[in-house]
């Protein structure tokens, strides 16, 4: 896969989809900057995998939805690169409830976890990006951001609104010659899901045309793609990883 930038931020990229984001873009070239929030022996070993396998990455440490951390990060790998090519929103918290039990600053964590983090670096990469007139941006987003889901109302409203707003910052940036996508993954197998029982995991599969689970390098091909040249007339966009599960 071709890429004319030459580094990456990954955020939320210590386990998960991140993760397997991160070593897949390693993979293809680019050096990956590894973020984590409080995950840094798992950073490392990301990090550690992406080293052994021939790639280039680094570790930088903030929370996402603390704005100022966020700037400073931008800048470290600016000051370190000459350059932030590629970004992927991909750090994001879940704290389910029933919409009638849950209390306002439990929908706001998640909404500043995931959505307010999510524009601060749409925001930011633009400002360097655009110096370039070059740079491309995925963000992770979710199925539920498209069908909603009970106990879910804090998660689906966060992830609703990335796939809105990247179709804003994509308008906005395209005369910079920045691209804004976004990845909306179904039901996909990680650390989280594992620890479901096998009726749950079951009664979700029945209801995906392709019989099963998706796989973290799944969802990591399709970001690299978006963010590659192979992708360069794509913007606004909204990728389903989903099994066929939300074909509407």
């Amino acid at each position: 896969m071709k890429f004319s930038g030459k580094n990456v931020l990954v955020t939320g990229s210590s386990r998960g989809i991140g993760a397997e984001v991160a070593k897949t873009l390693a993979g293809f070239g680019l050096k990956v900057w590894v973020n984590y929030r409080s995950g840094a022996a798992q950073a490392d070993a990301v990090k550690a995998e992406i080293e052994a396998a021939g790639g280039v990455a680094a570790v930088i440490g903030f929370d996402v939805s603390d704005e100022d951390a966020f700037v400073d990060a931008i800048k470290t790998i600016v000051d370190c690169d000459g350059e932030l090519a590629y970004l992927v929103n991909n750090a994001g918290i879940t704290n389910d409830k029933l919409a009638l039990r849950m209390k306002t600053e439990e929908f706001m964590s998640v909404i500043n976890a995931n959505l307010t983090s999510c524009f601060i670096g749409c925001r930011e990469s633009m400002k360097v990006m655009r110096k370039k007139k070059f740079g491309s941006v995925v963000n992770i987003a979710s199925i539920v951001g498209e069908t909603g889901n009970a106990g879910q109302t804090n998660y689906s409203a966060s992830k609703g609104g990335v796939i809105a707003m990247t179709k804003s910052f994509a308008i906005e940036a395209a005369s910079s010659g920045i691209r804004y996508n976004t990845v909306t993954p179904g039901f996909i197998a990680t650390e989280m899901t594992d620890g479901l029982s096998e009726d749950i995991k079951n009664s979700f599969t029945s209801k995906i045309p392709m019989n099963r689970f998706g796989n973290a390098s799944e969802v990591a091909e399709t970001v690299a793609f978006l963010l590659s040249d192979h992708a360069s007339y794509i913007t606004g966009e909204t990728l389903k990883v989903n099994g066929g599960m939300n074909m509407a």
